[in-house]
């Protein structure tokens, strides 16, 4: 089957949509199929992971590089504001993308994976004007209007572009059930639950052993008011006990700085790190930290690597933390866990096997 994905990352970027994709195109060609693969341009070189998968050709769309700015000052203001109401940059894929694929055709099958929506937009924009693939699968990690996590909503007159793709696209893949409700009614019928995808068989964990103190960790990145750590890390500058918590995020300084001269050697903020190297650490973790979006639209994709870990697993709610429970895992006490996943529905074999159905 010859197969062409449109991403906005790949590995080695450490992030979701860049695992979503690096894991799909590596399957694909395991089972035999040719993969071109169009991503924004990175200094990276990908002549070692050509090698290994020989089946894949990448091309590049846009050059990330050109549009990073610091996070203060009027730079950063600026781009905010072009970002709310334009868009920018993504907003580039809708205009560009006709060009850069316009020698592709013919291919079985087309998946464009967001985030960033506008490689949608850009794919909708041209799809059925050509005959790019039999079938054109819009892979969503969370919706776009209907998303629940971000601070100022997403202005009104983008629906345009969503309903756009959503018409022109053949199925819309989404990761959980819960998501569905985050796109318009009209396009429901197209919707299939994909979940995140890995490869099992790459993955070697150690053999877990209690710590002399509880140790927990949570791993991502925070959103203020929604995935807001305030709460949790007030309770645990009451907390008397000796512990150690480790927080591996992005934007985990910005949040934990409040707390981090009370707790000391307590709490442990890092940046993140591959999941190669996340995974084992977290392994040897009494138990793991999960902190609510506050909807079911969006489900953090970090639970299935939690899972992975068999390590128990602590839901807190931005606004709730329940520290009755919280004190009954601090003493190794997990009745209260969060309820078992089906591990075998995120094996990597089974997600491309879904895809390929839906070209048949």
């Amino acid at each position: 089957m010859k197969i062409l994905i449109v991403s906005g990352s790949f590995f080695p970027i450490n992030a979701p949509r860049a695992f979503r994709t690096t894991e799909l195109v590596k399957e694909f060609v395991k089972q035999g199929h040719k993969v071109t693969l169009y991503i924004p341009y990175i200094e990276y070189d990908y002549s070692a992971f050509l090698k290994k998968y020989s089946d894949v050709k990448i091309f590049y769309t846009l050059n990330k590089g050109k549009n990073v700015v610091k996070s203060t000052g009027l730079s950063y203001k600026i781009s905010r504001i072009l970002n709310i109401f334009l868009e920018y940059p993504e907003v580039e894929y809708y205009f560009k993308l006709s060009s850069i694929l316009k020698n592709e055709k013919d291919y079985d099958l087309l998946i464009s994976i967001a985030v960033p929506h506008p490689i949608h937009w850009g794919i909708g924009r041209i799809y059925k004007k050509r005959k790019i693939a039999r079938t054109w699968v819009a892979d969503c990690g969370d919706p776009y209007m209907g998303v629940k996590t971000v601070n100022v909503p997403k202005m009104f007159y983008f629906k345009w572009f969503e309903k756009l793709w959503c018409k022109k696209c053949d199925y819309i893949s989404v990761p959980t059930r819960e998501s569905i409700s985050g796109y318009y009614p009209e396009f429901r019928n197209k919707i299939r639950v994909i979940p995140q995808g890995f490869d099992f068989e790459a993955i070697t964990l150690p053999e877990y052993k209690r710590n002399s103190i509880p140790t927990f960790a949570y791993a991502g990145s925070f959103i203020k008011g929604r995935r807001d750590p305030q709460r949790l890390m007030e309770f645990l500058c009451s907390v008397t006990i000796p512990f150690k918590f480790l927080v591996f995020s992005t934007n985990g300084e910005a949040f934990m700085a409040p707390y981090k001269e009370k707790l000391g050697d307590k709490l442990e903020c890092m940046k993140p790190i591959s999941r190669a190297e996340l995974l084992p650490i977290i392994a040897k973790m009494d138990f793991l930290i999960n902190i609510g979006n506050g909807t079911n639209v969006q489900t953090p994709s970090k639970l299935i690597d939690y899972t992975l870990t068999k390590r128990p697993i602590l839901t807190v709610q931005t606004d709730d933390i329940k520290s009755e429970i919280f004190n009954e895992f601090l003493i190794g006490n997990y009745e209260h866990r969060d309820a078992d996943i089906n591990i075998s529905d995120y094996d990597i074999r089974n997600i491309v096997q879904q895809f390929i159905e839906l070209c048949e």
